[in-house]
């Protein structure tokens, strides 16, 4: 089921600013997210504990260099007031190699812990990614139906990449960030208590004026987000349509959209990058009147002897640490609800209903006919048939009523219609790609649900007019469809497909890379490599979707030669609109809307001068 998300403007640290998504359900995607985290929880444990010592070791730091200070400035005042006592450089000697020795222990923690959740928060990403592919391989086709491609990517990588950063940084800084401030916090009551509470005076001064830039920021974030999507959109329009574009002579009127997009944009950003740069001025103007207040009432506690030297300096250092972790902790609940939304939006797409499994026990295949009676071991000849198939995408929604049709081994089956009579939707049933509401489709004798989906898929070669390549040689993409094939098949494929000539003729030959838009072959080629491909697959029932629909006649002619090679004894579904293309079939089956209305041959068929005879003879009005 979709989720939807309330989009938040949220402002960093540092002034950039990006959009979030609330999580519906915070504190149960947290919960589950820690359920995840389980199995690593020894790791945890220790990432939490060196995380703790090394705060620890650095806090002390200040502390220690104070006492260095003190015993300066004592040794300094004893040597003016005449004093045989002079600097202890001992003491300080052994304060200064303490003081190595912690920040040492500090660091190597900081590094342990460092690793350990680096390590960990890959492992979990890397077990998401892995279940998130099985996921997809799992899930039915209807599904994606609803689902846009750029979101379950988005799944795939923001997500899971937010989720990875929020875990390898953003824990770790929570946990140091808050013994930070705590640690700092006792450190400051331990050296004096009126200091500590002018401090933290300073705190709730600074977070209202803070706060005020921010609200007042917070709305030209949002409209930076929102025209920077705007014009990044109308930017990708722009390239990917050029030609249209240029055709219709709307290069002015486009130039017109993006510098509108621009000039808001600019407004925006300005002003927000303008509010946000005050945010740090404010902050070091009011703390600097904090440590005007606290030497002043320092120098004078030391005056009254009630405060050392060194204490000054070491509060003042813990001052000016305690800001910046206070920072940090203030974009916690920033983090967590990104961290929230991404992880909700991974677990409902793990938690997705998947597509009902095959039986326990399926029929085992073979296409060669073997003379043992007790074979258990079905023999696929290819025929086909469909019993009262009733479907729809959607329950209220039925596109094929009753569709019932017997197909014989080898028959040369066309399926003719207008548009959404519900020809693919037939093809998509006889593959299992959707599962029928009603009746049943049996191929050589037995129920589709009684094989296994990979066996009933293994039967069958399918040629689209949408046809798919990818990023690799040619001879990879034709040994696409049996990677176990040889050369010497992938070139007598190609032979028989009519595509070895062109192959030839191309640079590289076989080992031509396709580009990853596959536009550097023409659509005519693309469509016979599909046919190799379909060639090297072997099948025993093949499928021809509007193979020939988007190429010119010659090309047309050489598509047909390879389909009627690659047809020879087998079961062949062809859909069609151009009606010239199938006359030959044995088999004609007319649908309109989800039901046959007429079958028979072609002759036949023309003269009952019914709904196919009308389709056919208005090809030529």
């Amino acid at each position: 089921m979709k989720k939807e998300f309330g989009m938040k403007s949220i402002r960093h640290q540092h002034g950039h600013s990006v959009v979030t998504e609330n999580a519906e359900d915070f504190k149960g995607t947290l919960i589950k997210l820690a359920k995840y985290l389980r199995k690593y929880k020894l790791s945890l444990f220790f990432v939490i504990l060196f995380a703790i010592l090394s705060t620890i070791f650095t806090i002390i730091g200040p502390k220690l260099l104070g006492n260095a200070t003190t015993l300066i400035y004592e040794g300094v005042i004893n040597k003016i007031s005449g004093s045989n006592a002079g600097i202890d450089f001992n003491a300080i000697a052994r304060l200064l190699v303490l003081l190595g020795l912690l920040y040492v222990l500090s660091a190597i923690f900081s590094y342990i812990q460092g690793f350990l959740m680096t390590t960990t928060a890959m492992k979990t990403t890397y077990m998401l990614r892995k279940e998130i592919s099985f996921k997809l391989n799992k899930l039915p086709l209807s599904y994606f139906d609803k689902v846009s491609t750029g979101e379950i990517l988005s799944k795939i990588t923001n997500d899971v990449d937010t989720l990875n950063q929020s875990l390898n940084q953003s824990l770790t800084q929570i946990l140091t960030s808050i013994s930070t401030v705590l640690g700092i916090l006792i450190m400051m009551f331990t050296i004096n208590l009126e200091l500590t509470v002018v401090a933290l005076l300073i705190i709730p001064i600074s977070l209202s004026l803070i706060l005020r830039i921010i609200k007042k920021s917070q709305k030209y974030f949002y409209n930076q987000q929102k025209h920077l999507g705007l014009l990044n959109g109308h930017t990708e329009e722009m390239y990917s349509g050029h030609m249209i574009i240029k055709a219709f002579n709307k290069e002015d009127y486009s130039v017109d959209i993006f510098d509108k997009h621009n000039e808001t944009l600019y407004e925006s950003a300005w002003k927000s990058q303008f509010l946000s740069g005050l945010i740090m001025p404010v902050m070091f103007f009011i703390s600097n009147l904090g440590y005007v207040a606290i030497c002043i009432i320092g120098g004078h506690l030391v005056i009254l002897n009630k405060l050392a030297v060194g204490d000054i300096q070491a509060f003042i250092q813990y001052v000016r640490q305690f800001t910046h972790p206070l920072n940090q902790i203030a974009n916690i609940s920033n983090i967590l609800q990104q961290t929230a939304a991404a992880a909700e939006r991974v677990f409902n797409f793990l938690d997705e209903k998947e597509e009902i499994p095959d039986k326990k026990e399926t029929l085992e295949i073979t296409f060669e006919k073997t003379s043992a009676k007790n074979s258990d071991k079905v023999f696929i000849d290819g025929s086909v048939t469909f019993e009262h198939v009733k479907f729809g995408y959607s329950k209220e929604k039925v596109i094929i009523e009753d569709f019932s049709a017997n197909i014989k081994p080898g028959q040369k089956v066309a399926i003719v219609g207008p548009t959404g009579a519900g020809k693919t939707t037939v093809i998509k049933l006889l593959m299992r790609f959707y599962d029928v509401i009603g009746g049943r489709i049996l191929v050589s004798g037995h129920d589709i649900k009684d094989y296994s989906r990979k066996d009933l898929r293994s039967m069958f070669g399918m040629v689209l007019q949408d046809t798919w390549l990818y990023n690799a040689s040619i001879k990879d993409n034709i040994k696409y469809g049996n990677l176990n094939t040889t050369d010497d098949e992938i070139y007598n494929a190609a032979r028989a497909a009519h595509a070895e000539h062109f192959i030839k003729t191309l640079p590289g030959g076989y080992d031509m890379i396709i580009n990853e838009d596959a536009d550097n072959i023409s659509v005519g080629q693309k469509q016979l490599l599909t046919i190799a491909r379909a060639i090297i697959s072997k099948p025993k029932i093949l499928i021809f979707d509007e193979a020939t629909s988007s190429v010119d006649t010659r090309t047309e002619v050489l598509i047909q030669k390879a389909m009627e090679t690659l047809m020879q004894n087998r079961t062949s579904f062809i859909i069609a609109h151009r009606l010239s293309t199938i006359i030959n079939a044995d088999l004609i089956l007319v649908m309109n809307n989800g039901n046959i209305v007429e079958q028979g041959n072609h002759k036949n068929l023309l003269n009952k001068n019914g709904f196919y005879a009308n389709l056919y003879n208005s090809q030529f009005k």
